[in-house]
């Protein structure tokens, strides 16, 4: 009989999901993983950790699994918050449930249940495995989940063909109301327990509060950009071909005299582009959106609507070292996450 380990995290899903594995036949062990130790800035009631630790327990003793509760966060404090700051501090937006699956959940944890004599990981992501043939050797392909309202394949685009070998994912084939009616039928605890949002097995955190503790407050201007801005214009004239990708890639720049200032911030590495919320800019005739930050200056340009020029390019330069294809089948047409996805121009490293 093959030996899984469940990540527990005290949801509807991850408990379906222990279920369906015993009724496929698998030893299943539930595991619960706490990530975070500093509650002051978790937002109440939202998702507390010791809650939802219990609330695996629970579930755990129905299904009558054995049941342990690990503590990650040293692991969680290194590989994720201090990158996540790190992140910050540079201008950039990263995305920590990305990495938490990763380096913590396929990682850290993975080791974990390898010691426990597991063949496999489990969690409850709305996303499936599919497995195709490449020169002889197999090919771990991560597909979308069938409830489209609900696939959480991105948050798994980093992981590896070793990982993915390893990985389970029991309700990928159900659509969550699906899930919550076998969790109705089985009486679990979880059955009606709200979705939880934030960071990954820690719960939702308010995100100034969380970044006060190592970036400090300073006030600067939000410059808002006009559209007919001659970079803009100059832009628009540029032949959209292949030929002219890296023209056409290359990001914009402003400064502040290009601008209007419409109000002040308390600190351009809390903001990210394209956000809306939380500019607190009043009397523009339409909505507001960042479009750069600059870290270096303390400046925050937006620009109105989101089809502003600022916000929409024709292409985009990445590293390779930020790419990853999982199960990549053709280079024009990637499936990506089960769907077709046909790009007009993909920039590898240029």
């Amino acid at each position: 009989m093959k030996r899984v380990v469940v990540g527990l995290s005290g949801g509807v899903d991850s408990s379906v999901a222990a279920y369906l594995l015993q009724e496929q036949g698998y030893e299943v062990i539930g595991l619960f993983m706490k990530n975070w130790h500093d509650d002051s800035v978790t937002i109440s009631n939202e998702c507390p950790w010791l809650e939802d630790s219990n609330d695996a327990l629970l579930v755990a003793e129905k299904l009558g699994i054995p049941f342990q509760t690990v503590d990650l966060s040293e692991q969680y404090q290194e590989k994720i918050v201090d990158y996540m700051f790190k992140e910050y501090e540079q201008g950039r937006t990263p995305n920590p449930d990305v990495l938490c699956n990763r380096e913590i959940k396929f990682e850290v944890f993975m080791k974990i249940a390898e010691s426990l004599g597991a063949d496999y990981v489990a969690t409850g992501h709305y996303c499936r495995k599919g497995i195709i043939e490449k020169d002889g050797n197999e090919v771990f392909q991560l597909l979308a989940g069938k409830d489209d309202n609900k696939d959480q394949s991105y948050f798994l685009c980093q992981l590896s063909q070793k990982q993915l070998s390893k990985a389970l994912f029991p309700i990928g084939e159900l659509t969550k109301p699906e899930v919550r009616e076998i969790a109705t039928k089985l009486d679990l605890i979880t059955a009606e327990k709200k979705d939880s949002q934030g960071l990954c097995f820690v719960g939702k955190i308010s995100l100034p509060t969380f970044l006060q503790q190592k970036l400090s407050p300073i006030q600067g201007d939000i410059v808002e950009i006009p559209d007919d801005l001659k970079a803009f214009v100059d832009y628009s004239e540029i032949k959209v071909a292949p030929e002219n990708v890296l023209e056409l890639a290359r990001p914009f720049t402003y400064e502040p005299n290009q601008g209007e200032v419409v109000t002040t911030h308390q600190g351009a590495h809390y903001y990210t582009i394209g956000q809306r919320k939380g500019l607190h800019i009043g009397g523009r005739p339409n909505p507001s959106f960042v479009i750069e930050t600059d870290v270096n200056t303390n400046t925050v340009y937006s620009g109105q609507n989101d089809t502003h020029p600022g916000l929409n390019r024709w292409a985009l330069k990445v590293s390779k070292e930020g790419l990853l294809f999982v199960g990549l089948v053709k280079l024009h047409t990637m499936e990506i996450c089960g769907r077709s996805l046909t790009p007009f121009l993909m920039l590898c490293g240029l």
